[in-house]
């Protein structure tokens, strides 16, 4: 029989899952395809909106409009990530099938360990990849996701702090909407602390994240290579193109309720983006089309990640 992938204890699963964060352990620490050599290989081969990058000299609570960026290309902050300072992360690796293959097999060994016939069954669905590159030292500030994600430590040492938002005191419907659709930056307040795990990752070890739970992370002494391995289950679907519709309608000047307030208008909402998503679906083959659609749909900064070649880069704080 296969060794599962990814592993947890049972317990974990059955009292804590998918509502509550804890411990993972993991068989991908020196997998080829996760080695600083793939790495740049994949970058060369990734479209420039799936490679975002800045300096690592952010601060936990980090505005977003001034991230201090470092002044590489995306294969130089590779090449040189010992020394260049840098944060980056390369998105949707599901993209490159050699890295498809991987997350289906990660979450595959989950689903069977619990009684599934495979991740479908599971409702793993829309399965995603993201792969984190930092330099020593390095943080990635406040912030929350729209998946749940299994987070693996490949290479390196990392703290990984989660924090519980389930009574929404770290941050409101509000502030996950924009979070979700805008920027994904949260503010941090030190009275937050009783609300945080920091979970010391080495390699071999990792986290589950539920989906919206906010948390930050560090890198120690030397690179770190990780690895977000994300699904979204129906429900959180629905939730997110909630937070997408509510969103464009704020910003044309139609106050929205939180989802789940207005359950009829909310379906409403869900059919007009879901119809949207699936006309748009053929032209998000192209980059360009791909900013385009991110501009109308969530606002003029969507593409914030793109570099403006007319303005020098900053480096450092």
């Amino acid at each position: 029989m296969t060794t599962p992938l990814l592993t947890a204890d049972d317990q974990a699963f059955k009292a804590l899952f998918p509502n509550k964060p804890f411990r993972i352990q993991h068989g991908l620490a020196g997998d080829a395809r996760l080695t600083l050599p793939a790495i740049l290989e994949l970058v060369k081969a990734l479209p420039r909106d799936r490679i975002e990058y800045n300096s690592g000299k952010a601060a936990v609570s980090q505005d977003p409009s001034s991230t201090p960026l470092v002044d590489l290309d995306p294969e130089d902050v590779i090449k040189q990530i010992e020394t260049a300072g840098a944060w980056m992360v390369l998105k949707r690796v599901e993209h490159h099938p050699v890295y498809k293959a991987l997350l289906e097999e990660a979450l595959a060994s989950v689903a069977i360990a619990q009684g599934f016939k495979n991740a479908k069954d599971a409702k793993f669905t829309d399965i995603q990849g993201f792969m984190f590159v930092s330099s020593p030292n390095s943080t990635t500030p406040f912030h929350l996701d729209s998946e749940d994600n299994f987070f693996v430590q490949i290479h390196g040492d990392k703290q990984f702090a989660i924090y519980d938002n389930t009574d929404r005191s770290i941050a409101t419907e509000d502030q996950i909407e924009h979070a979700i659709t805008k920027h994904r930056n949260l503010k941090f307040d030190d009275a937050y602390a009783t609300k945080g795990t920091v979970n010391e990752l080495k390699p071999g070890e990792g986290v589950f994240v539920p989906y919206i739970w906010p948390h930050w992370v560090k890198t120690k002494g030397t690179y770190s290579i990780s690895l977000a391995i994300t699904w979204k289950t129906p429900e959180v679907k629905r939730r997110n193109d909630l937070y997408v519709a509510n969103s464009m309608l704020r910003d044309r000047g139609f106050p929205q309720k939180a989802p789940g307030v207005s359950p009829g208008f909310d379906g409403l909402k869900v059919a007009a983006v879901q119809t949207m998503a699936l006309l748009a679906a053929p032209l998000r083959k192209s980059e360009g089309l791909r900013k385009v659609i991110r501009s109308l749909v969530l606002g003029k900064d969507a593409n914030y990640y793109y570099r403006d070649k007319a303005k020098p880069k900053q480096v450092g704080m």
